[in-house]
This record gives structure tokens, C-alpha cells and sequence, in this order.
């Protein structure tokens, strides 16, 4: 091989080279620093107090926990009612029921779980629930990756948030798409 190109394609296989080794880098690089933390039964990640008006919210796993790769929230004291229906961009949504029922909707089809079922909320296809019930129920609900979901969640909580209306979701690379087809 001639001088010439060997380098013209030593010098155009650098740059794979180097993107493959940041990639590898970035795959085997530890999340945190090793840190653990115990998050109790009926407490939240920073021992805060968060509702959305249809239930009590507490931070299992914060998005700084995992880099940004996944948040976790629990819905404890889930009553009738829930978000509007919305969808986002970026991040797909699981839904696993504890206690009580929750009727959800992804996309056009509709389900009633019960304990022990989840269903996953694709990125960018619309979604929504409510407990269903007398009794109030009891769901996790994890976001990967996390996004701007725990900020929405510490910006919307009630007493005093905000209209959850499209201005406000897409602040939080969501997209409204109408009223809850839940509401009564």
C-alpha cells in the first residue's frame, strides 16, 4: 500500500475509531459514584411531599440517581381522575399497578388493570389514566430515559400548579393532546 493511502485511510477511519471508544467509554462508566439508597415503604427519595391532585407522588429513583437514564415515581392514594391525555417526545412511560384498579389508554386502545399489571406508554403515542374504584389504588410509573419528568413533577404539584395545558407540557418535551377521556 502506498504511503498516500494509507494514510488517507488511517485518517478517515480515526474518527469511527474515536467515536467507537467514547461510546464503549460511555457504556462501561459507572452511573454514580457507588451510591446506594434505601428508599422505604411509603417514603420518597428526599423525604418530600408531592401530589398531583389525584394522588400522593414520591420520588423512588431520581433521574440524577441513574445519569438521567430513568426516574421512578410512585402514585399512592390514586383516586378517580389523572392526567390529561399527552404523550412524550422523548420518553417511554411503564405503568404497574400495586393496589386498586387504574383504567389507562395508550394510543387507541383502552385497558382496566388490576394488581400485577403494567403496560408500557411508547414515546409519541398519546396515553392516560384514572383509578377506578371506591378504594384508591397504588401504582409505579417509570420513565426512561428520565428527561424533564422530575422537574415536571416538582413544577405542577399542587397546592398552586400550573394549568396543565399545552404551553405548559411542552416546556417538559410533552405534547398535549386533550382532556383526560377519563373526566366525568
Amino acid at each position: 500500500m502506498k504511503r498516500r493511502s494509507f494514510l488517507k485511510t488511517a485518517g478517515a477511519l480515526f474518527p469511527v475509531a474515536a467515536l467507537q471508544s467514547i461510546a464503549l467509554g460511555l457504556a462501561q462508566a459507572p452511573l454514580r459514584s457507588g451510591e446506594i439508597h434505601l428508599v422505604g415503604a411509603g417514603q420518597d427519595r428526599f423525604g418530600e411531599s408531592h401530589s398531583a391532585g389525584f394522588s400522593s407522588i414520591r420520588f423512588k429513583v431520581s433521574s440524577g440517581d441513574t445519569c438521567g437514564a430513568l426516574f421512578i415515581i410512585e402514585h399512592d392514594n390514586l383516586v378517580k381522575g389523572g392526567p390529561p391525555l399527552h404523550l412524550h417526545l422523548y420518553q417511554d412511560e411503564w405503568f404497574y399497578v400495586i393496589e386498586g384498579g387504574v383504567h389507562c389508554q395508550v394510543g387507541e386502545c383502552r385497558h382496566q388493570l388490576r394488581p400485577g399489571d403494567s403496560v408500557l406508554g411508547p414515546r409519541n403515542v398519546p396515553h392516560a389514566f384514572s383509578a377506578v374504584g371506591e378504594k384508591p389504588g397504588r401504582m409505579l410509573i417509570a420513565f426512561t430515559p428520565a428527561g424533564k419528568m422530575e422537574q415536571f413533577f416538582r413544577d405542577t404539584a399542587v397546592p398552586n400548579p400550573p394549568k396543565l395545558d399545552a404551553e405548559v407540557f411542552s416546556r417538559y418535551e410533552m405534547k398535549y393532546v386533550g382532556p383526560s377521556p377519563f373526566a366525568s
